[in-house]
Parts: C-alpha cells; sequence; structure tokens
C-alpha cells in the first residue's frame, strides 16, 4: 500500500506519496509536482524533478516546473481559434502565440482536493470565458502511486465545446535536480514522425518521418551529442505516437536512461503525441530547491499530450471537446535502476 499524506503550507496543501523507495509530492497550488525522489543504484536517493523549496515559488512559476497547464497545453498560432464559425482570441504570452492556457492558466489555480486508494485527486472548475476559451469546464487530475509507477489521470467535462489539451510540465534530471546539464543522459522515443516548426514554434503542419533525421531517437541516443548536432537551441518538439483517428490504446513512448546513476524512467500514455523539451530557454536567473541555479539544458520534459495548434489544423488529432463528451487520458511514469 502507498503511504499518502496531507499537510497545509501556506496558500496550499502539499500531498506526498510514498511506495517503497519512491516518494513523490503533489501541491495543489498548479495541481503540481513539487518532488519525486527515486534511489540509484546505490541505494541513494535524490529528488529528480526541478523545482521551488517553498510553495511561494510556485505561485509566479514562469517556467510552470511540476504544474499541469491548460485549458491547452503547448501553443496556439496567433491566439485565435475558431468553434462553431466563432472566433475566439486569447492572450499572445509567447511571442506571437498564446502558451499552456494563457496569462492566468489551471497552473496558477489552487486546485480542491481528496484523498483516493494509493493518492490525491484533484480537482478544478474554469467558468465560460476563462482566458477567453468558451464554456464551463470541470476537470480533474489524479495522481496515484503504486509500486514504482505514478499514475496520471486527466478528465474533463464542458456545457460549450471548447479545446482542451491538459498535461503535466515536470522537468527531470535523473542525476539529480541541481545537477548542471543532462548531456550524459540516453533518450529513447519510439516515434516513426515528428512535427517541423516554423520560427515561432508552431507546426508546420508537415508530418514528417523520423528516418535519417536528427528526430529519430527510436534507439538509445546520448543527448549531449545529439544536441551540438541539431540546429536551434535544442529540442521542443512534438513526436507523433500515433495517425489522427487512431484509439486512445495505452502506447510506451519514452526511456530515458541515466547510466552514472542508474537510474531509469520510462514513461507511457495515451495522448497521441509527446512534447519532448530540453529546457532550451532556462538560463540560470531561476533559483531552485537547494539554491540551484537552473541553467539551458539542464532537465528534459517528455509532455505527453495531443499535437501543438491542433485546434487550426483540421488533419491533426481532434482537439475539441463537446458537451456530452468525457475528455479522458492516462500517463504513467515508471522509476527503475539499471
Amino acid at each position: 500500500m502507498t503511504e499518502v499524506c496531507k499537510e497545509e503550507r501556506g496558500p496550499a496543501e502539499r500531498w506526498s506519496l510514498r511506495s517503497g523507495a519512491v516518494s513523490v509530492e503533489i501541491l495543489s497550488l498548479g495541481c503540481g509536482i513539487q518532488s519525486i525522489r527515486t534511489p540509484d543504484h546505490s541505494g541513494q536517493s535524490a529528488d529528480i524533478v526541478l523545482g521551488y523549496e517553498d510553495v511561494e515559488g510556485y505561485l509566479s512559476n514562469p517556467r510552470y516546473f511540476g504544474a499541469v497547464v491548460g485549458r491547452v497545453a503547448n501553443r496556439i498560432a496567433k491566439g485565435r481559434f475558431v468553434v462553431d464559425e466563432k472566433e475566439y482570441k486569447l492572450s499572445i504570452n509567447n511571442g506571437p502565440n498564446a502558451l499552456h492556457g494563457g496569462l492566468k492558466g489551471f497552473d496558477k489555480a489552487v486546485w480542491t482536493t481528496e484523498a483516493v486508494d494509493n493518492g490525491v485527486k484533484l480537482s478544478h472548475s474554469s467558468p465560460d470565458g476563462d482566458e477567453g476559451y468558451p464554456g464551463n469546464l470541470n476537470a480533474s487530475v489524479t495522481y496515484r502511486l503504486e509500486k514504482n509507477t505514478l499514475s496520471v489521470l486527466y478528465y474533463a467535462q464542458t456545457d460549450r465545446t471548447t479545446p482542451i489539451n491538459l498535461t503535466n510540465h515536470s522537468y527531470f534530471n535523473l542525476a539529480g535536480q541541481g545537477t548542471p546539464d543532462i548531456y550524459d543522459h540516453e533518450v529513447t522515443i519510439s516515434a516513426e514522425s515528428y512535427l517541423p516548426v516554423d520560427d515561432t514554434m508552431i507546426p508546420t503542419g508537415e508530418v514528417k518521418p523520423v528516418d535519417k533525421t536528427l528526430f529519430d531517437l527510436r534507439k538509445p541516443v546520448l543527448l549531449g551529442s545529439r544536441l551540438k548536432e541539431l540546429p536551434g537551441p535544442g529540442f521542443d518538439h512534438n513526436f507523433c505516437l500515433c495517425s489522427p483517428g487512431d484509439p486512445p490504446l495505452e502506447r510506451k513512448c519514452a526511456r530515458v536512461v541515466h547510466p552514472g546513476t542508474g537510474r531509469v524512467l520510462e514513461v507511457s500514455t495515451t495522448q497521441p503525441g509527446v512534447q519532448f523539451y530540453t529546457s532550451n530557454f532556462l538560463d540560470g536567473t531561476l533559483k531552485g530547491k537547494g539554491g540551484a541555479a537552473y541553467s539551458k539544458h539542464s532537465a528534459f520534459c517528455l509532455e505527453t499530450q495531443n499535437w501543438p495548434d491542433a485546434v487550426n489544423q483540421p488533419h491533426f488529432p481532434d482537439a475539441l471537446l463537446r458537451p456530452g463528451e468525457t475528455y479522458t487520458h492516462t500517463t504513467c511514469f515508471t522509476f527503475s535502476v539499471l
């Protein structure tokens, strides 16, 4: 059985989940993961996600450390979309585009909580017009820690048609948060194609095979050498896990190994995509746990989600949730040691 306990932390609650040698801390502010502690091959435990010591750090949290982002994770081109012949305009907060739900997205909300078997369920109600999105949306996220797997179940319903795309924005470093870089990590992503982007990070619409490109991560790739070869600041791309219209089956999508400690992270999901991001926009100015200065390439994110800007790209997987429908997806993070 997983040990579950709750404590008040100023403006939010912190829930602690422990199962064997793995422990996870969840905050009601932003429905976020504050810490994940796992052992290395010698039994030494370390926190492997970036973040802040105190809840207060999450009040601003400009890089979304650990948070659930929504209504729509990732970018919407020019902050505009059309539903039922009506155009909606969102706040522009990332170059010319809307990012991660807007200026006050789900990451800024304090979610309500309740204990469930082996975990905690967090709920949030987003009113009609919230950040420009249509419809009253009721969302919940359930975190469960069972043995060495953290499962995350997303659920939502609406009374008007709205785009939705929920994900968790945890930044991982399997050597331990605060380690300067992830160049010694080996990454595998089980994707046959990816989405090229324009200079504002919006998908061009092309679904490009990874074969014979630097985006072919189907076999283990050492991140340091691949990032040197890759044009631009690093990975910030959607890898396509299935084709539009495929049923939402749970698929293994990624495996990351840190040979130095032996830590392994495996990710599976029912989502059609995973955004692989190598913390290209961290620059050392944010100070995190233990006073660590989080710099470029000091962590990676595996944000399981729908394809970016899907609401504006008809040949991408459907991004709309309609009244009477249920949005539900599951992502699992499994921690082990070589």
